[in-house]
């Protein structure tokens, strides 16, 4: 029996790895829902030649270019965010992707999740952003979450024998600017952070990479993940990307994971858990693996990892607050409406000025997001003061 599977953001850098994973073994996985925020050409495309049993366009004013274009197939057509929420609860649907970027993944998740559907979870600010409770609901309904990400799949192949855990050590490539001085930072333009050294992947995680927020979400999705103190998780720099990250257990003894920068093999292993399945995709040379380096992450020049670890210490909506104005500068850097360091300072005045809830419910974390990006736009617009 095929594996159902639910894309959502299929368009995206993860969504359309993925669909070459169902391309390779059509025999054993199937895409059942694909969505798409604002690409519906991409949209279009994909559905015409996977023909699932249903599409989704979160932008309701591509609906109708959507299921024009689609109106020759038995393919069912919706459009909006409840219909995202909607269709990943359909019965026949085994595994849910989670692939949309940002904020915009936590309710479709949330739904998915009291559906019962198995969460391959490749959106890692539903973590950030509402780790506690995405959590209990996982429990409650005694739904897996299996990670997609890189690192955090590296690190549950490592931990499935249970011995006790003595740290996580999460790899970051460190981006494009690793060796840049805060001179050269300063006039880092778009262009340049968008050329990421060793991965491909969407405009505004590869910023977030080259910025280290990236890392910095990884490390509070890592809590979340793993049952882990923010004190058990370490990152090193080794910017060959060739170790995708370790744990440590409590002899000391040190376990990775390794293999070539290609998102397709956690996207596969997370379809196919707990069996592995023979793919086609590049193997790891050691013979050309001369050189595996490791260095301590400069949280001077990268504020932002320093920015998320103080986030995760202080619990409550912080995290929430920091993926929301991190959202809002992306954005503008993106159109030149700030610099890369400022991306850091409005951070960092919207954790000092958007109210901190300890304990906080969903429709808080509604309310923090909404209250952070108006707060985070107006620093951006005014100027940092």
């Amino acid at each position: 029996m095929k594996k159902q599977i639910a894309i959502l953001g299929s368009t995206g850098s993860i969504g359309t790895q993925a669909l070459q994973v169902i391309e390779e073994h059509p025999d054993l996985y199937e895409a059942y829902v694909l969505t798409a925020n604002n690409k519906v050409d991409l949209l279009i495309e994909q559905a015409r030649k996977f023909k699932p049993e249903a599409v989704v366009i979160a932008n309701e004013d591509k609906y109708l270019e959507l299921k024009e274009a689609l109106s020759d197939l038995p393919i069912k057509v919706y459009a909006g965010t409840e219909a995202l929420c909607q269709v990943v609860e359909s019965k026949p649907i085994d595994i849910v992707l989670t692939a949309m970027v940002g904020y915009a993944g936590l309710k479709p998740t949330m739904s998915a999740i009291r559906a019962g559907k198995i969460i391959a979870l490749a959106n890692k600010e539903t973590m950030v952003v509402a780790g506690e409770i995405i959590n209990a609901l996982a429990n409650e309904y005694r739904t897996p979450i299996l990670p997609v990400d890189s690192e955090h799949s590296a690190i549950f192949q490592c931990l499935e024998v249970n011995n006790p855990l003595e740290k996580v050590i999460l790899t970051a490539s460190g981006g494009p600017f690793r060796t840049f001085t805060m001179d050269q930072l300063r006039t880092v333009t778009k262009e340049q952070a968008l050329k990421h050294p060793n991965w491909s992947m969407g405009a505004k995680i590869t910023i977030d990479s080259a910025s280290m927020m990236n890392k910095g979400f990884e490390v509070i999705e890592a809590k979340w993940l793993f049952g882990v103190r923010p004190d058990q998780i370490e990152v090193v720099v080794h910017p060959q990307s060739v170790i995708h990250s370790m744990v440590e257990f409590e002899d000391g003894a040190v376990k990775a994971q390794l293999g070539v920068p290609d998102m397709r093999l956690p996207i596969q292993y997370a379809f196919s858990y707990p069996q592995r399945v023979r793919s086609s995709f590049d193997r790891l040379d050691f013979m050309k693996c001369h050189d595996l380096t490791f260095e301590a992450p400069d949280t001077k020049r990268f504020r932002n990892l320093a920015l998320a670890y103080e986030a995760l210490h202080q619990g409550g909506n912080m995290p929430c607050i920091v993926n929301a104005a991190n959202e809002v500068v992306v954005a503008s850097f993106l159109k030149d409406q700030i610099s890369f360091l400022g991306m850091s300072d409005v951070i960092e005045k919207a954790m000092q000025r958007v109210p901190f809830i300890k304990t906080p419910t969903y429709e808080d974390y509604v309310s923090t997001d909404a209250e952070t990006r108006r707060i985070a736009a107006e620093l951006v617009i005014n100027g940092i003061k």
